[in-house]
């Protein structure tokens, strides 16, 4: 099945061209269904290549998803085409009276901006506040997952001494977990930041679990106990050139980066990087969205962020099947 995204939005082609189901706006209005409500907080400044690898994610499944694009009305980044943003983005004011099954608020550039400093850090609070009652379920990932586990459990970041940057692997630490269906005792993920939070942090809130770990990349995926909020510091979606696209921005800048991990053959960056990560990217980003979303959401909308906890929810009750 399709996702569903707004007729004429670039990644449509791209996505097409992998021979990926992609269902517009007007061929969706002919079917008689309840498509799965999805929201996109993307902060980050290439919109377009961040749709496109997350969109590619989530249509690799049986469900029809309506995703929706969301962007920051307290900050309008100059460096997007606006016609793009017209075209295809949403602002919080016009979806905040919606119900959504799912929410993914993404990374952002900012390792070195205090939270508070961030030119739409209220909005964000806002929009992060608004999710837990509006929201099923909200995928938090990279700076985005740094910035939720600061404003909901005043978990502050930490930073390393050089950026991380690299394919690194990582142990399953919950293996009976729904989010690992179908995972190897151990995967890969590149990773591309210069913070991190430590495990001592995470353990040390009673409503987090610790779901993967990994000794040179530290943590990894957290969620929540009733796994209404999940927090991933990896990049699962990335394409197997994002990395050394990075790599040599910051080498055209003169930052003198030093080569990703595990990443380039040899470690040589004339040579095409391997991808090994693909195959969990896609069963993860699968998983979430079946067994945390579309397994336990409430058929009606308007029980969208009532008090249950995913793990237990009554599936004669919840669940988009019924």
């Amino acid at each position: 099945m399709p996702i569903r995204i707004k007729d004429s939005l670039p990644a449509q082609a791209i996505l097409e061209e992998e021979n990926i189901f992609v269902m517009t706006e007007f061929r969706a209005m002919h079917q008689d269904i309840r498509p799965l409500e999805v929201l996109i907080l993307n902060l980050m400044p290439n919109k377009e290549v961040t749709e496109t690898q997350l969109l590619r994610k989530l249509s690799n499944s049986p469900l029809q998803c309506n995703v929706e694009l969301l962007q920051t009305a307290s900050y309008v980044p100059t460096h997007v085409d606006s016609n793009h943003l017209e075209s295809f983005y949403t602002t919080f004011d016009r979806i905040k009276d919606r119900k959504f099954d799912g929410m993914i608020i993404t990374g952002a550039p900012l390792a070195y901006v205090e939270y508070e400093d961030v030119a739409y850090w209220d909005e964000l609070c806002m929009i992060m506040d608004w999710a837990k009652k509006h929201v099923h379920c909200t995928f938090y990932l990279c700076w985005g997952a740094f910035a939720g586990l600061y404003h909901h459990f005043g978990i502050h970041h930490e930073f390393y001494d050089k950026k991380l940057s690299g394919i690194y692997p990582h142990r399953v630490l919950k293996p009976k977990s729904p989010l690992f269906r179908g995972f190897d005792d151990v995967f890969y993920a590149p990773h591309s930041r210069e913070i991190y939070v430590s495990k001592e942090a995470i353990d040390g809130q009673k409503t987090l679990e610790l779901m993967a770990y990994s000794d040179e990349a530290g943590v990894t995926m957290v969620k929540t106990e009733d796994s209404r909020m999940i927090f991933v510091t990896c990049h699962l979606e990335y394409d197997s050139n994002t990395l050394s696209d990075e790599y040599h921005r910051d080498l055209g800048k003169g930052l003198n980066p030093d080569i990703p991990v595990n990443y380039f053959p040899d470690d040589d960056p004339e040579k095409a990087p391997v991808v090994n990560w693909r195959s969990a990217g896609q069963l993860f980003y699968t998983n979430w969205l079946n067994y945390y979303v579309y397994q336990s959401t409430p058929y009606d909308v308007t029980r969208i962020g009532e008090d249950i906890d995913i793990d237990k929810a009554d599936n004669v009750e919840y669940g988009m099947y019924i």
